[in-house]
Parts: structure tokens; sequence; C-alpha cells
């Protein structure tokens, strides 16, 4: 995805929503840090956007999202790209995300995407493949501090496993070489390993 491509996605969700208060939340809130051209080509593959609108609390801007400018919608198969509305309660962040946001200010919307080293620890914390990829993309690429990933991983705003396990996790990436880190990252899951 490209930041034109995402801010189209926003500007459409903002219209739909009559809501332009959105978070960037999940791997393509690295374009509010950097541009496409700054970034690994794997950083940007994503087709999606997740969003979180701030003042949803019965997830009917999310869905309004999801059927209008979602997966398999118009929009998808014209541009092929989309957007899923996500609920706020489903993403795992560290303690003070709210000061750290990057923000841009394209109207109608004026969206926060996630600090990187926040979204790193989003990343970690759910621990799926493509999130260790992810994270191990940008610390290969030396766009992220490994250091402040982990700090960050300790703020998270989750039960003490959870943190346990994202903190092994982030911990993979501390004093490696950085062919080293992505490897270590795939073998690293201590919610499955322990």
């Amino acid at each position: 995805m490209k930041r034109d491509e995402l801010a189209e996605l926003l500007r459409r969700a903002a219209s739909l929503t009559e809501d332009g208060d959105i978070l960037v939340v999940g791997s393509q809130a690295i374009l509010g840090s950097f541009a496409e051209e700054k970034l690994p080509d794997r950083a940007v593959l994503s087709r999606e956007v997740d969003l979180v609108f701030l003042r949803d609390p019965d997830r009917r801007k999310a869905d309004l999202v999801n059927a209008i400018i979602g997966e398999m919608s118009p929009h998808d198969a014209e541009w092929g790209t989309y957007a899923e509305g996500v609920h706020r309660d489903t993403v795992i962040l560290p303690s003070g995300w709210k000061q750290r946001v990057v923000t841009w200010h394209r109207q109608p919307s004026s969206p926060r995407f996630l600090e990187k080293h926040d979204l790193c620890a989003s990343k970690l914390a759910r621990g799926a493949q493509k999130d260790l990829d992810f994270v191990g993309v940008l610390v290969d690429a030396g766009l992220v501090d490994p250091a402040i990933i982990l700090a960050r991983v300790e703020l998270l705003q989750a039960d003490a496993p959870v943190v346990r396990a994202t903190v092994e996790r982030a911990r993979a990436f501390i004093g490696r070489g950085r062919h080293e880190q992505t490897s270590v990252a795939r073998q690293v899951d201590p919610l499955t390993d322990a």
C-alpha cells in the first residue's frame, strides 16, 4: 500500500462515518512515520489498513467501513486495497501510546498513526508469524530500535502472561546480528513453546 492509497481509504472512511477521528493500527500504521519509498517492500505488502474509530462504542462505524470499503467490496475490486474497521478493545497497546501518535492533516480526516515502536510492541503482542516478520523487517532495516520496542512491550496493557510472552519475543531482537534477528523471532513464541 502507498500513502496516497491509504489517504484515499481514510478519506472514504471519514466521509462514510462522518467521523475523521481515526487511529490507524496494524502494519500500515508505519506509513504515518515513513513514506513507502523509505520502507522495505515487505513492510508495505498488505492491501489492508486497520482503522479504529475512537468514538465507536457500538462498532457501527467499524461495521459500516467493513461493509462499504472492506475486503471484497467494490472499492477493493477497483483499487486493490481495503479498510477493516476494528474495535479499540481488540488492539493491545502500551501505556502512553496516545501521547506518541503520529498525525497527518489531510481533510476530511485527521488520522492518527501508532508510533513505530508502539506499533511493533502491538504486533509482537499479537504474535502471529506475519507480525513477527513485520517487526523483523523493520529491525533489519534499522528503522526501529529493539531496545525501545522492549521498553514499550513492558508497558503493554495486557494480562501478565501475554506481557511475559511478548517480552520474550522482543528480547529475540536484542543483541543479535541483523540477519539473525528475523530468523530468531520466527523461532520464538513463548505462548506455544512454554
